[in-house]
């Protein structure tokens, strides 16, 4: 029996539908319901929803963790230097990548797979023995360093671990081809006929840039910011390794309720918030490039 085409267009939306449900939604309630739960020393370390009494199921909700957040300045600022990083990071990779995606985009047919194949490259690399790199790279007798104090550029070795700055290297190089990849999908189908019509109106190189190129993009700039801004705000791994030990990240944060503190409620309410404030501005690109595309 043949299927009809309506069948099989739900089936098809059906799939990922199944698989959002199934890794995204149900951790996610899991999640939210230790948040609504009370801390406790035992397995789990957690109260139930629901407790018995003489017979009668009672629901309890704690709102404890979340107010907790909201009052104690650690997390507050956490919060506030994630997003700090991340955007900070964001605008660095679209800085850079912006002109790399172009240049591919332009370049030759027999060019083009090369120098694809450079942006993906370190992918072929483990993302941890990448960040250990840089370790050896802006350590005090590190490589940098040491090329500074040879070409007698600087006298002292410069503190360049630890710091802000470590974090926005460590975190520009490991997203930049998240940036990259997405801006060049989008330019590679750019019309070029546009830019000759612009010209022939008399428009310079740079004003057909802002006036057609640019606003063209926009839709792969709002999807490589994404890529690069929400996996950095819950980096962990890098602000660790390079970051400074006073200035947590939210992802540390997390980590540190969970498997220090054991205080999973807490931990929970941390990963339910930080979702939050990435699916708004999410859903506010979404808007404005829906209002974008109905407006062309």
């Amino acid at each position: 029996m043949r299927l009809s085409a309506r069948t099989g267009r739900r089936l098809v939306a059906g799939i990922p539908i199944l698989w959002l449900l199934v890794l995204f939604l149900i951790p996610f309630v899991i999640v939210f319901r230790i948040s609504i739960a009370d801390v406790r020393l035992a397995i789990p370390p957690y109260t139930p929803l629901v407790s018995w009494h003489h017979g009668a199921g009672h629901l309890e909700l704690h709102w404890d963790a979340y107010q907790f957040l909201f009052t104690d300045p650690l997390y507050v600022s956490s919060y506030l230097y994630s997003l700090k990083v991340a955007a900070v990071s964001t605008l660095c990779c679209l800085a850079l990548g912006y002109p790399m995606a172009y240049a591919i985009a332009r370049a030759g047919p027999g060019t083009r797979p090369l120098l694809l194949m450079l942006i993906v490259l370190p992918f072929w690399t483990s993302f941890l023995l990448r960040v250990y790199a840089w370790i050896g790279l802006l350590n005090n007798n590190g490589v940098i360093n040491n090329v500074l104090l040879y070409l007698g550029v600087i006298r002292q070795p410069l503190a360049l671990m630890q710091t802000d700055f470590a974090v926005y290297i460590g975190i520009v190089y490991s997203y930049l081809p998240f940036m990259i990849l997405p801006l060049y999908a989008n330019l590679e189908k750019h019309d070029l006929a546009l830019l000759e019509a612009a010209a022939d109106l008399g428009a310079r190189p740079w004003r057909a840039f802002l006036a057609v190129t640019l606003p063209q993009s926009l839709p792969g700039i709002f999807a490589g910011a994404l890529l690069v801004f929400i996996p950095a705000v819950g980096e962990y791994v890098i602000p660790t390794l390079l970051g400074r030990p006073d200035q947590l990240m939210i992802g540390r944060v997390l980590s540190d309720e969970f498997f220090e503190n054991r205080d999973w409620p807490v931990a929970s309410a941390v990963a339910i918030v930080m979702l939050a404030l990435l699916v708004v501005p999410i859903l506010l690109l979404q808007r404005l490039e829906r209002r974008q595309l109905g407006a062309q």
